[in-house]
């Protein structure tokens, strides 16, 4: 059988990978609050990075790493004193350790990610307790050198039940010198017990500066609408390159134009949209689609139950959309309940492969009946 190469399933499409972005743009309060940890000499064995998708997690997690990795372990006075204390997470770009991690080929680091499935063609749905055993190679084989070693599971929400466990186990005895660092972007699908055995450092959206800061980086440079990209990512930049390669800000345009014709709808832009998104190869432009159209209806049910326009217009039209079709609390509560039950539904209906198309449309009618409610 011909080998498969799959992609990483810890990289957004169109980015580069987080341990090749080397500056790390507004989690200044994450970074401060993990250096005083190992300025203070009780740094905790196992570290919780949570936080909204994009938003510069795994970053930060590789960022440690070339930290921790590049620093002595005996922090003790030496024949000319105490070494300074660091005063930021930066590593010596001409670091050997930066080398290696870049070609993936640091014996003191651990990356536990989704594996190939049983027939290696895929990559699989879930971090599989095969992929936790790994570690017990990996400990055994690093220990000879005494040094320090690092752990980044990418994303521990990925783990299925007997992966968690095992993982589990490592947390409640770490080897020594070990530093586990957690991923992770919905803290409630872990065990309880994993959560309590580690220290959280939550990080924020970005706001709009640091989203154009960290796409430059990322090389995406065509941003005609910075405040509207920000906006529709909720200050994601793994999110704002998705939209960016996927042209969320027309998609979303183009909701915004479909809706503004209800209540009577536009059937011919209906099946036109329907269409676009069903094409060969279009399943990424799809899931883009209906996120969108779940974000439409969640800014029309909060702008119009506050009774006052968005803070930021991502759609020409919108405000107004949004003052005609909500403009009592009670509408609003009509449009927050539709979309919980469309969102749903298109969630279960991708999940039983229903027609793409039909679906789409079911969804359109669906908003079309309350907005002529």
């Amino acid at each position: 059988m011909a080998e498969v190469n799959l992609p990483d399933p810890d990289r957004v499409e169109g980015a580069p990978h987080p341990r090749e972005t080397h500056h790390l743009y507004g989690q200044d309060a994450a970074q401060t609050e993990f250096l005083q940890a190992f300025n203070s000499g009780r740094l905790h064995h196992g570290w919780l990075i949570t936080g909204p998708k994009g938003i510069g997690k795994a970053t930060l997690a590789w960022q440690i790493a070339r930290f921790l990795l590049t620093q002595p372990i005996d922090q003790g006075a030496g024949l000319f004193g105490a070494p300074e204390k660091p005063t930021n997470l930066a590593s010596p770009e001409d670091h050997p350790v930066n080398a290696r991690i870049q070609a993936m080929s640091e014996p003191g680091l651990f990356l536990l990610r989704r594996g190939p499935n049983d027939k290696g063609d895929k990559l699989a749905a879930e971090i599989l307790v095969g992929e936790v055993r790994k570690l017990k190679n990996f400990f055994a084989l690093s220990a000879a050198d005494g040094g320090r070693r690092v752990v980044i599971v990418d994303a521990a929400d990925e783990m299925n039940v007997s992966a968690a466990n095992a993982l589990l186990k490592v947390l409640e005895e770490p080897p020594a010198n070990t530093t586990m660092l957690l991923i992770c972007h919905q803290p409630s699908r872990l065990l309880p017990t994993i959560r309590s055995r580690c220290r959280e450092l939550r990080l924020a959206p970005l706001n709009q500066e640091a989203m154009e800061r960290a796409l430059s980086q990322a090389d995406v440079h065509e941003m005609e609408q910075p405040a509207a990209l920000a906006e529709l990512s909720a200050g994601s930049v793994g999110e704002a390159i998705r939209l960016t390669s996927l042209n969320g800000l027309g998609i979303y345009q183009s909701l915004v134009d479909l809706y503004a014709t209800l209540p009577r709808l536009d059937r011919g832009r209906a099946l036109q949209l329907a269409e676009s998104a069903t094409a060969r190869g279009a399943e990424a432009k799809l899931d883009l689609l209906f996120a969108l159209n779940d974000l439409l209806l969640s800014r029309l049910a909060r702008f119009g139950a506050l009774g006052m326009p968005p803070t930021v217009e991502v759609a020409r039209g919108e405000a107004e959309l949004i003052a005609r079709l909500c403009p009592h609390p009670a509408k609003a509560r009509a449009w927050a309940e539709l979309a919980q039950e469309v969102g749903a539904r298109s969630r279960h209906g991708r999940s039983v492969n229903l027609d793409p198309a039909a679906l789409i449309l079911d969804t359109i009618f669906k908003i079309q009946k309350t907005a002529s409610a």
